[in-house]
This record gives structure tokens, C-alpha cells and sequence, in this order.
């Protein structure tokens, strides 16, 4: 059984030719756009590994930690633990946030012990101006299926939910849903769910309302937002 208090640690290198100014990025994106499938169904709910990935940064020392976390989808016991930390790829640009993540998540996921299997985002797929936003980034880049579940919405607005687990209602962009806010506790406000890669939205929230049997946000979340908020600290405090 993996140690869940072992970490894996990487080092996450800005790529050579990353992009670094906005049309690059913009070109980058559209590019990547095209390679997206949104024809699959992706893995069923409650079965194999599910992997959160989070990010955290420390913009005055240009510090980022990204974690990535492996659940066991039936049990939601933690079966491993990475983080990755390096420099700020990307200077901060609305709606090119993944540019700035994306070498740091890239390289938590490569160092984890075991497959991550499906990989939820805090934050966004199609549900994103440009439709393609970090979980689309991740899933395109690793092959892996992906989904993202944001805490807030972005720019697309939706209709509350109605108040029980469950309820959604949708996120549109130019008529076409690409999301959906999802209630996944009675009385608390919803998170936005959005498809990335190789998963159907229907099934992104199934697995959102999985990984969430106890809190607002899912499982995966919580453990790789609190992985790399410590990664950060302990980055910073050596700098």
C-alpha cells in the first residue's frame, strides 16, 4: 500500500519555446483547440485513480507549486502525492491563466508512483471565453481524460441551481452549454463544472458529484489544494 504521507518531489522546468507574450499564447491555444476530443464518455464514476491537480503562487518571488494528488475513485483513500515547483511560466493574462500553470502541473502529474488516471482541474475546460481553459490544456498535453471544477464562474454567468444535491442548471457561451453550475450539497452555493478532454459533460459531473459525498468541493481539490499551499511555504522559506 503507498506510504500517503510520502511526497514525490520534481523540480518543474518552463519548457524551451513556451510562449511568452499574449499572441504566442493566443496562437499556442488555438493550435491545441483543435486537437481537443470531446467524443468520449470517459472512465465511469467510483472506478480507478482520480487525480486532482492545484496550483498555488508566490508572484513576488515568481514561485509557483503545483500538486498533484491520486485517489482510489471507490474509496477515496489517497494513493499518492506529488508537487512540483519552479518559476512563473507566464505573466498573468485573463483568460492564458493555464500558460502560467501549466509546466508546474505537467510535472506533479509525471512524478506521481502510479497512473493518475482521470485528472480534475480547479478550473476551467470549455466552460472558458476561449473555450479552452487549464483542464483542456492538461488533457490535450497528457492524453489523459480531464474535467474541471471551479470554485467561481469566470465570465459565464448562469441561473442558481435549484437547492438540492445535484441540481445544475447551464453555463452558455454563444447559445451552446459548456457547462453547468452544479449543486453538490443542499443549501450551498454550486461549483462549475466543464468537460476538458476525453469526458462528456454528463459524466464530469457525475464524477464531480462523486468525489464529493461530504463537502462543496471535491475530494481531489481539497487534498491537492492543501498539498501545494505547503509546498509553497516551504518553497518560499527557502528563497
Amino acid at each position: 500500500m503507498t506510504d500517503i504521507h510520502a511526497v514525490t518531489a520534481a523540480t518543474a522546468e518552463v519548457p524551451e519555446g513556451w510562449p511568452t507574450t499574449e499572441e504566442a499564447a493566443l496562437a499556442v491555444q488555438d493550435e491545441l483547440r483543435a486537437r481537443l476530443d470531446l467524443g468520449e464518455q470517459g472512465p465511469p464514476p467510483g472506478t480507478g485513480p482520480v487525480t486532482g491537480v492545484d496550483v498555488a503562487y508566490d508572484d513576488e518571488r515568481g514561485v509557483v507549486a503545483a500538486a498533484a494528488v491520486t485517489l482510489d475513485a471507490a474509496t477515496l483513500e489517497v494513493t499518492g502525492r506529488a508537487v512540483a515547483v519552479g518559476p512563473v511560466a507566464f505573466p498573468y493574462v485573463p483568460g492564458l491563466l493555464a500558460f502560467r500553470e501549466v509546466p508546474a502541473v505537467l510535472a506533479a502529474l509525471e512524478a506521481l508512483p502510479g497512473p493518475p488516471g482521470l485528472v480534475v482541474c480547479d478550473g476551467y475546460g470549455l466552460a472558458h471565453p476561449r473555450r479552452f481553459g487549464l483542464a483542456c490544456h492538461v488533457g490535450v498535453l497528457t492524453g489523459l481524460p480531464a474535467v474541471g471544477v471551479a470554485k467561481n464562474p469566470f465570465v459565464l454567468a448562469a441561473d442558481p441551481p435549484g437547492p438540492g444535491r445535484g441540481d445544475h442548471t447551464p453555463l452558455r457561451l454563444d447559445g451552446e452549454e459548456v457547462g453547468r453550475a452544479l449543486r453538490t450539497r443542499a443549501g450551498v452555493k454550486p461549483v462549475f463544472v466543464s468537460a476538458g478532454h476525453r469526458v462528456s459533460l454528463d459524466n464530469a459531473c457525475a464524477h464531480t458529484l462523486a468525489l464529493t459525498p461530504r463537502y462543496r468541493l471535491p475530494e481531489t481539490t481539497r487534498q491537492a489544494d492543501a498539498l501545494c499551499r505547503t509546498a509553497l511555504k516551504e518553497a518560499s522559506a527557502q528563497r
